[in-house]
């Protein structure tokens, strides 16, 4: 079957569609900064836009809020919202102040944590032992959380140790998670945690 009516830019949309396209994906993201044009309007027919960050390095779809008195007949949502536990939620706060403090370092472009470094940084959000030791014990589930909405991604495994694990910490957190809705989620998290150290 000839392909001949299909868009040039279509394997950069069905990428895009996947989730966030990255500048290390350098086919995908060249492609992506050519046709940018093309795509956002496309995406825009459809009640989407083309998000691009080329100072992180990523990009991705977002799907505005539906306004209601705009249409007769409001668009159904794509991405669904994914909400996180409580764990997760606390996880993403850790990642994205070691990013920053990544960045304000200048140690390179991308951030890679060993489960064992995420420990120590969950454990200063604790006070209490027994709250503490409860959401280290099974630290796999906040992880797998953010590894399935791509905020990590498993880049080496180690059988022995899970401690040794290593994980990149994927810039579209700060997309995700904004300077405002870090600070928001922090003063939500102080109910539930004594960040005070005595």
């Amino acid at each position: 079957m000839a392909n001949n009516n299909i868009s040039p830019y279509a394997h950069v949309f069905l990428k895009l569609m996947q989730g966030p396209v990255y500048e290390e994906d350098k086919g995908y993201w060249k492609d992506l900064l050519g046709w940018q044009t093309e795509l956002s309007k496309y995406l825009h027919q459809v009640g989407l836009q083309l998000i691009i960050n080329e100072a992180d390095g990523f990009a991705r779809i977002l799907q505005p809020e539906a306004d209601d008195s705009s249409s007769d007949k409001p668009l159904p949502r794509l991405m669904r919202k994914t909400r996180l536990t409580y764990e997760a939620t606390l996880l993403c706060i850790v990642l994205r102040e070691a990013l920053d403090e990544f960045d304000v370092n200048g140690n390179g472009t991308r951030l890679f944590m060993t489960q064992k470094e995420i420990k120590e940084r969950l454990t200063l959000f604790f006070k209490e032992r027994n709250n503490k030791s409860k959401l280290l014990k099974d630290l796999n589930k906040p992880i797998n959380s953010l590894l399935n909405v791509g905020i990590l991604k498993t880049t080496r495994e180690d059988a022995a140790n899970k401690e040794l694990h290593q994980y990149e910490v994927k810039r579209v957190i700060k997309a995700l998670v904004n300077n405002e809705k870090l600070e928001e989620i922090k003063s939500k998290l102080k109910l539930h945690v004594n960040p005070v150290q005595q």
